[in-house]
């Protein structure tokens, strides 16, 4: 592993221990610090700082030891977990994570600005170590329960000869090793050395054998060589072992027996004795116990780059695919179409186990927003609590990612107008303390992500009339609750009475529902005043490749996302209203043909396909129905970005290009907007939809 793969991974695992630490610590805010998270806590600052150790991050070192010994007399009973302490160690830990960040872009030298700012954190933990003192050398180690009672360890190390050009510097090791315990014997291996011919200055030749005494467990003492591990020869002997597991270690080194025996009585380790004994040798590497072996296989961290280009070759090889069974029907080859529909087969199974690989549980973003109320609420001096659930409800990274600044400044916004004072809400007969919740779940082939508060409600009548004031709404026009609630998403649009840090400029709320809408999502507003409200986010699973529909209408092929397609029925209806009856229920439709102004005459036998989206149902009349396709979607060009009821483009089999139908605005269009869509070089004419729908029905 080269210095910059394993900066890399460091990063990484710091920001993983960064997190787990911000999460111990918020369950411990309202009272409830167990020893558990008190050593969670300890544990995660003690493996940053170990690690960072190992590449020289002296600054990284020396900040995280202030923090962990006070850590440490936490508990160990000698400093109590309070409020205070635990808003400081938040404090520390976003110092942390700054210093993480800088390692991460390439800094590994301290900078002079974030030195400064820390200062101020060293000297607060500073005056919590002199109401409790704590040793001023390495921390207490980390307990791990499969280790039992600390003992001799002795580990046999020869590293690979790559070890110095990865930039990687042996004596970091024993600075770690030392964190963990006592370093008690240190015997180097040379007899890998050649001669000043064969000499190469560069390469490692280095052994070592040493004896260690730690109450550390065997993962965080092979914690130690986590960098070096592929680069090395590791063996880990642990205390108590038998006579055979000794005998074991030194039969690996058949020519070195005696020096083996030699190093290990130096290092006090064992004595060969005259009784053959049995026993189990503990290794880092192939040794290792099958199950332990298969437990660290569980997982592979894999560069998200690399998983993008795999889903462009699988939507390059759907394309390719579709084109070849396009040429066998063409060809009207028997075998080719049967060999064609085996590929096809194969092609979805490999695009659905591609897509898997990107799919990630929304839990973690959902954990952040526990700093995000904790740190709002007490600004606005605010009890709230956060309740989540459906974190383990999965969707496609690239919108986790995205989705995140959005989420952040809806629960940002719940916090500030949707609770209110504790003082108001004992007047309404409510809990001193408001409740926000995360929530999500599949639904219909998308993913709800709701956003609701117990406050006070969105005021439809003060809505209404700042839309008048401002000349977003004529005044006397009739206006649903949706429509007045879906006010706060208009730009500029704010009630705040007064400007704060969080509120009041009127930005914001508009940037949501962009990009909420960018990611072919919808968002909608349940309010009831007094009683709160919730904000229900809509989204895809995916934005890459989607199971679809085509239909035809004259020479264009439109595809419809399959998950929202619930039936097709033949269609019949001549005297142009815009609805029907479809078994007893009034049913809204759209002719394509009309809504994209589309040249040439209808087809003689038409089609209805009903689709449904958000408990909505709309239909959607077609000339012709071509059945079901992998479709991999192509975002629209600049041009046609602002187009309602396209979500995106895809390439057919034949090399057209086919547009992708976007159902929610469909549906809004069904529901009554008259105008019809211009397309480019295009002025828009409208079509007057009638929104009676109760009156006149006709059957299909």
């Amino acid at each position: 592993m080269s210095i910059e793969q394993a900066l890399q991974t460091f990063t990484a695992e710091c920001r993983e221990l960064l997190h787990e630490m911000e999460d111990a610590l918020l369950g411990c805010v309202k009272g409830n610090a167990s020893a558990d998270s008190i050593n969670a806590v300890f544990r995660a600052a003690h493996t940053i700082k170990g690690s960072a150790g190992l590449f020289g991050l002296d600054h990284i070192v020396g900040f995280t030891h202030v923090a962990e010994s006070v850590l440490d007399a936490a508990r160990a009973g000698r400093q109590a977990f309070t409020p205070q302490l635990i808003e400081l160690l938040l404090a520390c830990r976003d110092h942390m994570a700054r210093l993480v960040d800088e390692v991460a872009a390439g800094q590994l030298d301290e900078d002079p600005e974030l030195a400064e700012a820390g200062l101020p954190l060293r000297q607060r933990l500073a005056a919590y170590l002199d109401d409790a003192p704590a040793t001023a050398g390495a921390a207490a180690p980390v307990e791990n329960a499969a280790a039992g009672e600390g003992g001799h360890w002795h580990i046999s190390l020869r590293f690979g000869s790559e070890v110095l050009r990865n930039g990687m510097d042996p004596m970091s090791f024993l600075r770690y090793l030392s964190t963990l315990g006592t370093v008690l014997h240190v015997a180097p291996v040379l007899d890998a050395v050649p001669g000043l011919d064969a000499l190469d200055a560069e390469a490692c030749y280095l052994g070592l054998e040493l004896a260690l005494r730690s109450d550390a467990g065997l993962a965080a003492i092979e914690g130690a060589f986590e960098f070096v591990r592929d680069d090395c020869r590791l063996r880990i002997v642990a205390p108590g072992s038998p006579a055979a597991t000794w005998r074991a270690l030194v039969d690996e080194f058949p020519a070195e027996r005696d020096t083996m025996l030699r190093l290990l009585a130096e290092c006090g380790s064992w004595t060969e004795p005259d009784a053959d004994c049995a026993g189990e040798l503990e290794v880092a590497d192939s040794a290792r116990p099958r199950e332990r072996r298969g437990q660290e296989k569980n997982s592979v961290r894999v560069d998200a780059d690399k998983l993008d280009h795999l889903i462009d070759l699988v939507g390059e090889l759907i394309v390719a695919t579709a084109g070849a069974n396009l040429a066998a029907r063409r060809a009207q080859n028997v075998e080719l179409q049967e060999y064609g529909a085996t590929l096809n087969s194969l092609v979805e199974d490999v695009r659905n186990s591609a897509l898997q690989l990107r799919m990630v549980k929304i839990g973690s973003t959902f954990t952040r927003f526990k700093r995000v109320v904790h740190d709002v609420a007490r600004d606005l001096g605010k009890d709230i609590e956060l309740l989540i659930d459906g974190e383990d409800t999965e969707l496609d990274k690239t919108v986790v990612e995205k989705i995140a600044d959005p989420l952040t400044h809806l629960v940002r916004n719940a916090i500030d107008h949707g609770i209110e004072p504790a003082a108001l809400r004992r007047e309404r007969g409510k809990p001193a303390h408001g409740t926000i919740w995360l929530n999500a779940y599949h639904d219909s082939g998308t993913v709800v992500i709701e956003v609701g508060d117990d406050g006070g409600g969105l005021q439809r009548e003060r809505l209404l009339a700042k839309a008048i004031e401002r000349g977003i709404v004529e005044e006397g026009r009739h206006l649903s609750d949706a429509e007045v609630y879906a006010l706060i998403f208009e730009p500029g649009f704010s009630t705040a009475e007064q400007v704060t840090n969080l509120s009041g400029r009127g930005v914001g709320m508009d940037v949501v529902k962009r990009n909420i809408t960018a990611l072919r999502g919808t968002i909608q507003i349940d309010s009831t005043p007094g009683v709160g409200t919730t904000m229900r986010v809509r989204l895809p699973l995916t934005l890459a490749i989607i199971d679809g529909f085509q239909v035809a209408v004259g020479g264009s092929v439109f595809v419809v996302p399959l998950e929202m397609v619930e039936e097709c029925v033949e269609f019949r209806n001549d005297d142009g209203q815009d609805y029907t009856n479809l078994r007893g229920t009034v049913l809204p439709f759209i002719r394509l043909r009309e809504l994209f102004a589309l040249d040439g005459a209808a087809s003689s036998r038409q089609s209805l396909v009903v689709v449904r989206y958000a408990g909505q149902r709309a239909g959607l009349v077609v000339d012709g129905l071509l059945g079901e396709s992998q479709t991999v979607i192509k975002p629209l060009g600049k041009i046609f970005r602002h187009m309602r009821c396209i979500s995106g483009s895809s390439i057919l089999g034949s090399g057209d290009v086919a547009l992708i139908l976007d159902v929610p605005s469909l549906i809004h269009q069904a529901a009554g907007d008259s105008t019809r869509l211009a397309l480019p070089g295009e002025s828009a004419s409208t079509n007057t939809h009638n929104t009676h729908l109760s009156e006149g029905t006709h059957h299909v």
